[in-house]
């Protein structure tokens, strides 16, 4: 495996890229908590909420954790103990954030 495949370099800076060895379904649930907890990140700021900010950001570093981009590198790590770590920053993510309901029964109130 070469660099590139490893690291993406935006501006000079290098970033590590997704472990491409995750399911596309986890990636996605992954990927939609890190942009949640990063829109959750700036009113936090703004507003001076020290605690909303640590929760915030520790979801983001939760997410980022689980897709491989922070933590050890995923690519000196067996395939198996890398989806192990993803599935466990996904179940901590559902209970800290719960996914928002979609489809025809999210807005049923009454049941």
């Amino acid at each position: 495996m070469d660099d590139d495949e490893r690291w993406l370099v935006i501006d000079g800076r290098r970033w590590r890229r997704t472990d491409p060895s995750l399911p596309p379904d986890l990636v996605d649930a992954l990927k939609s908590h890190l942009g949640r907890a990063r829109a959750a990140v700036r009113p936090a700021k703004r507003s001076g909420d020290d605690k909303a900010l640590a929760a915030a950001r520790e979801r983001v570093g939760l997410a980022k954790r689980g897709l491989g981009e922070r933590g050890p590198r995923w690519w000196d790590e067996p395939e198996d103990a890398r989806l192990a770590n993803a599935r466990e920053a996904l179940r901590a993510l559902d209970r800290l954030a719960p996914p928002a309901r979609t489809g025809p029964d999210a807005a049923d109130t009454k049941g």
